[in-house]
């Protein structure tokens, strides 16, 4: 007699070979499917979509730019059109949104609002253009000092501590002092001249840590020239610090091109600029605080903006943090 439990188990079997999986319960992901890892980036744009602070700062930086692109679009009214016998230091009218007294007027007549609008374009000009300038810099010669060692290292380093050793703002206006006209671009360079240390030190201690990593060992043992390893290997993985250090930075710049305006070293007529703004608002502060506290607000939410971002930023891109 044939054996029918064995017979049974092999048929059995082959059902099962010939069967498709079972299918998970709808709700339920399958214990199976394995899910594709990601990367530093893909983790850090992943936490940052569940960060309220995330979506709030950047949309308040879109529509700061927005206004920087097209200040036409929010008013029509000529910054530095006045007329000192109707608009002498007018009064705000909060109930006219969007309308030339909205914010009141300064003492030569002129629509804040206007001004408040057409000057966000300068310093945020100022702000991203430093940033862009001390992060290429700074990362550059960073990315050299740590990865070479040796002379290259000692002497960048050097560099760095004599910059250090001098005072941001101090340093700044004995540069802009040199110039008699003080345009947009010579506040940028004076700005940078100084600000590039920071993200110099940065730079450098991620490349030292990255370049001791395998890949970049192995890179090198397969025959992966110094600028291939430095910019497709070393650079992509060090750069994360940097990116940090420049988001909060760029507010600082924006905050520097102010103070220096209020002091009269930075900008200065027919530009348009906060800073230029709440320096004539702090003559008439306390009979017509509106002509200085609308200027000064919008340089503070700016400057607010980009720090919240940049803290965003920072917190999903160490994983320690998380």
């Amino acid at each position: 007699m044939p054996d029918v439990t064995k017979a049974q188990t092999t048929d059995a079997a082959a059902v099962d070979a010939i069967a498709p999986p079972a299918v998970d319960a709808p709700g339920k992901e399958s214990t199976q499917k394995s899910e594709k890892p990601r990367s530093l980036w893909g983790d850090a744009w992943y936490d940052l979509r569940h960060r309220p602070m995330f979506w709030i700062s950047s949309v308040l930086l879109v529509m700061l730019l927005v206004i920087a692109a097209f200040p036409g679009w929010f008013t029509s009214v000529d910054p530095r059109d006045g007329d000192l016998v109707h608009h002498y230091l007018g009064k705000p009218n909060l109930g006219h949104f969007f309308q030339p007294d909205w914010f009141g007027y300064d003492q030569q007549g002129r629509s804040i609002y206007s001004r408040v609008i057409h000057g966000t374009r300068a310093s945020i000009l100022v702000g991203v253009c430093v940033t862009a300038v001390v992060t290429l810099l700074g990362g550059l010669l960073g990315m050299l000092a740590g990865y070479f060692g040796g002379w290259v290292d000692s002497v960048i380093s050097r560099i760095v501590d004599i910059f250090f050793g001098l005072p941001f703002l101090l340093g700044t206006m004995v540069v802009l002092n040199a110039f008699t006209e003080r345009k947009v671009y010579v506040v940028i360079l004076a700005l940078a001249f100084l600000g590039w240390t920071s993200i110099a030190r940065v730079m450098r201690s991620s490349v030292i840590t990255a370049k001791q990593a395998d890949y970049v060992t192995a890179a090198r043992a397969l025959g992966a020239g110094t600028t291939r390893i430095l910019f497709r290997h070393v650079m992509p993985n060090a750069v994360a610090p940097t990116i940090v250090v420049a988001t909060i930075a760029l507010g600082g710049y924006i905050s520097a091109e102010a103070t220096l305006s209020f002091l009269g070293l930075g900008l200065s007529d027919p530009t348009i600029s906060w800073g230029i703004d709440i320096s004539e608002g702090s003559k008439v502060i306390r009979d017509n605080p509106h002509t200085l506290l609308f200027p000064a607000g919008m340089l503070s939410l700016t400057v607010f903006a980009f720090i919240m971002l940049g803290d965003a930023v920072r917190d999903a891109l160490d994983p320690k943090l998380r």
